[in-house]
């Protein structure tokens, strides 16, 4: 009953069971230039994470995947002056990114690599991030199996596949072979996990002995941990007591309202609410955020306090409920004719069972509700961010028609809908995200010493974040033509030069060669289909 009982678990989570599908690994790296031994990137405007407004032009120094130097290399509004900035030695590679943007390498808390459902694998999935400036990842549930991430996790590291750098969080009880059921087997899990390689843990939830034994124990060999505080045990411990109980970070939001519920215990679920459901589940979880306390209560202030002095991170991921407000802003993104396969298209239309693809029958009254749910969801991660708390951000891409790259920028931009100023984006996009993976010594910011990850634009990020998409952004020039701007120009990651635009064109083939293969078109649900072409829709 327990092997029963540990597998219905797994698949009421939606996540991966002991025995994986796994997708088809990135093949050798045959993009990007370098890594070098000496590279200068030439007169670039730094936009940095640590405070500091705009500075430039100037030159970077990296010397073998290291910052050496960050020196001023003349004056804005000024040509060029040889004379300026670093001097090249022979065999230095120099990049000339005069009246262009550098920012640090941005960070996806929360970025799963593909999917068997969804047919997307690694090679789609990495050059989609990477073509968006995403050079490091945490895979938080290491779906494909941990040995499978361990291994795109050396490579990376090894620059032998084009592919951000990956910390591996495996799901509680992955792997178990049965069902994790006291504080000691909770313990030797852990143990063995750790010893497996993974960085972290990624809990759904468990019976509280077990959940606390198990955040012990990991805290004490020093590695992260995260949660989506599922509803199905939110009940026995929300946010703030697995906060208490060493968790170090949170996914989404379930359990923050949880924790502010001040007149009841329980979420006010309808008598015939049923969990497995899911236009149940994301329906009533809508209305989550206006039964928890106000803000500005003594409840809220209270629950915030306390979070903040024990350190913990919120990785909001406000992208990936978008559709729940606006269900077809998200379905008719228009990165989707280009950048979404066949089959990931298929796995977001309306079904009763893909994961996230709820849309039994969803209306004008949900996306109002989910509206008002982000208005006060929002109003709580800006203030934690004003008061000093750690946020972070993350895509939770391949459901609910986010797409991989795409989602995180649309994320960035959530951020600044909740308030934050387009420099405190830039630093939750990487500073703060290398802080939550004990990881700043390395990455997050432009510093001498730290390692090579850049983001470098052509447009000002801080001016429009809609240029970070590989679409762009629309611009009307002065002869009233339409044109598009923006896009990343390169990914540097690792030292390694990366033209984010022919990352962007090596993804459009693959979708390319997918439809063409299946004579496919994208339908919107409900549509028919056209005579001679395979449906889109489910």
């Amino acid at each position: 009953m327990k092997k029963l009982y540990y597998l219905l678990f797994f698949l009421t989570l939606q996540v991966s069971l002991p025995i994986l599908a796994q997708v088809q690994k990135a093949p050798n790296r045959a993009e990007g230039d370098g890594p070098h031994k000496r590279l200068i990137i030439r007169s670039v405007t730094i936009i940095n994470s640590t405070g500091s407004p705009p500075i430039g032009p100037m030159d970077i120094v990296v010397e073998n995947n290291r910052i050496a130097q960050i020196r001023q290399a003349g004056y804005p509004g000024m040509p060029a002056d040889p004379k300026n900035g670093v001097k090249a030695n022979p065999g230095d590679k120099e990049l000339n990114c005069q009246g262009m943007y550098l920012m640090p390498g941005f960070v996806d808390m929360h970025g799963h690599i593909g999917g068997v459902q969804q047919g997307a694998n690694a090679e789609y999935v990495f050059k989609l991030w990477m073509a968006h400036g995403v050079t490091t990842i945490r895979d938080p549930s290491c779906g494909n199996g941990l040995d499978w991430v361990l291994d795109q996790k050396e490579k990376s590291a090894k620059n032998l596949i084009t592919a951000p750098r990956i910390k591996a969080y495996t799901v509680f009880g992955q792997g178990a072979s049965d069902f994790i059921s006291t504080p000691e087997q909770a313990r030797e899990w852990v143990r063995q996990n750790a010893k497996k390689g993974a960085d972290g843990i990624k809990f759904f939830g468990a019976e509280p002995e077990v959940f606390k034994a198990a955040l012990d124990e990991n805290k004490k060999l020093g590695l992260g941990s995260a949660a989506h505080h599922a509803q199905t045990e939110v009940g026995r411990m929300n946010a703030l007591a697995t906060a208490r109980a060493g968790l170090t970070s949170m996914e989404h939001w379930y359990g923050l309202p949880e924790a502010l519920f001040d007149d009841k215990t329980l979420q006010n679920y309808p008598t015939d609410y049923n969990y497995n459901n899911e236009q149940n589940r994301f329906e009533e979880a809508g209305k989550l955020w206006k039964q928890a306390a106000k803000p500005g209560t003594e409840k809220w202030n209270q629950v915030m306090d306390e979070m903040l002095k024990l350190d913990f991170t919120i990785d909001p991921t406000f992208n990936i409920y978008e559709a729940n407000r606006e269900l077809m802003l998200a379905r008719r993104a228009e990165w989707h004719e280009e950048y979404t396969l066949p089959s990931l298209w298929r796995f977001y239309g309306p079904s009763r069972i893909s994961h996230g693809s709820y849309w039994h029958n969803w209306g004008t009254e949900q996306e109002v509700a989910w509206k008002e749910n982000y208005r006060l969801w929002m109003a709580f991660i800006n203030e934690y961010k004003n008061r000093g708390g750690r946020v972070t951000t993350g895509s939770d891409s391949g459901f609910i028609y986010q797409l991989y790259g795409f989602a995180y920028i649309r994320e960035l931009e959530l951020l600044r809908e909740a308030g934050f100023h387009p420099m405190e984006i830039i630093r939750a996009a990487t500073l703060k995200g290398a802080e939550a993976l004990g990881m700043a010594k390395d990455i997050g910011s432009v510093e001498v010493g730290k390692l090579a990850d850049f983001v470098i634009t052509e447009e000002n990020p801080l001016a429009n974040l809609k240029t970070l998409y590989g679409t762009g952004a629309i611009r009307l020039n002065e002869k009233n033509e339409v044109t598009r701007v923006g896009g990343v120009k390169y990914t540097v990651k690792d030292g390694v030069v990366y033209d984010a635009k022919k990352l962007l064109a090596d993804v459009r083939k693959i979708v390319a060669d997918a439809k063409k293969e299946e004579n496919f078109e994208i339908t919107q649900p409900g549509i028919p289909q056209k005579t001679g072409k395979v449906s889109g829709s489910n």
